[in-house]
């Protein structure tokens, strides 16, 4: 049985030779750490020798880890060399991230933006809550997304000021088969952490209510599923109208705005964070009432 050498995972092993250590050529490979880690446990069994020991609290190349590093080297300048010679161009992917509130709205116009501006280039799209984006993004798997951040202090730039509106089923009160009694307000959120669910919650104990939140989701269609069969009302963004099937609750606390941003994980092209971050602004623009950011 012949034995194939993965080109990635020579790639891999170079960055950690060129970076200094397996945290820096993560970042520099765009792959999480653990990611970067099976490159080499594969490379290793590939080749049935170690090529990394504990040099305290850092790793260093083995004597066989040295060898396999100078052949990979001669094998990607030679791989690299032929597709030059063959005129095959390297392929890249832009992968954008973006919270369910947003997504529909504003990712085809985030498609056609990145596609004019760099038409050879892909483009994939990551669909997620905002934890999970700020996750992918510092760990270099996300290009940059676009995330929801209620608290207005976290990181990146600011596209827009979305308005949180309070919805609920119609002609549904606010209390339901679960609730423990009466005065008690049931509340349908995200599970935690949740930016919203602990909005939601500060807003309505201020008030003087007692919550109980009586459904949770993972998705916001999952949230909305809870509203619309009467499970208590959410507290949501608004961007591209009034989600079917629910209607806007009035006596409720102001609840203000939530912060649209965008982070852009570090290293990425300023031409492609720069494109992605006027689309978003201009896109927020011509979509009224909300309040924007300019592109000043």
């Amino acid at each position: 049985m012949s034995i194939s050498l993965d080109i990635e995972h020579l790639r891999t092993l170079v960055a950690i030779a060129e970076s200094g250590g397996f945290t820096k050529a993560a970042a520099v490979r765009h792959i999480s750490q653990p990611a970067l880690s099976q490159h080499v446990r594969l490379l290793e069994r590939t080749l049935k020798r170690r090529l990394f020991e504990k040099d305290g609290r850092t790793m260093r190349f083995t004597p066989d880890g040295e060898r396999v590093l100078v052949e990979a080297r001669k094998i990607l300048a030679t791989h690299d060399a032929s597709l030059a010679l063959l005129e095959v161009a390297n392929p890249t992917t832009i992968t954008v991230g973006c919270v369910e509130h947003a997504v529909e709205q504003m990712l085809p116009e985030l498609l056609h933006a990145l596609t004019q501006a760099f038409p050879e280039t892909g483009t994939r799209f990551e669909i997620g809550r905002s934890t999970q984006l700020y996750d992918s993004v510092a760990k270099g798997s996300v290009d940059l997304a676009f995330v929801l951040d209620p608290s207005g202090q976290a990181a990146g730039h600011q596209v827009g000021l979305l308005p949180l509106h309070w919805y609920a089923a119609p002609n549904r009160t606010t209390t339901g088969p679960t609730a423990t009694s009466a005065d008690t307000f049931n509340l349908v959120a995200f599970e935690e952490p949740c930016g919203l669910r602990e909005r939601a919650l500060a807003l309505l104990a201020e008030a003087g209510h007692q919550v109980e939140v009586t459904a949770t989701s993972t998705t916001l269609e999952g949230v909305l599923a809870g509203v619309r069969a009467g499970l208590g009302t959410a507290l949501l963004p608004g961007i591209g109208g009034r989600p079917q099937g629910v209607v806007e609750r009035a006596g409720l606390p102001a609840a203000g705005t939530a912060d649209l941003r965008m982070i852009a994980r570090r290293g990425l092209d300023e031409a492609v964070e720069d494109t992605a971050l006027a689309t978003g602004r201009d896109f927020l623009a011509a979509t009224p009432p909300l309040r924007l950011i300019s592109n000043a």
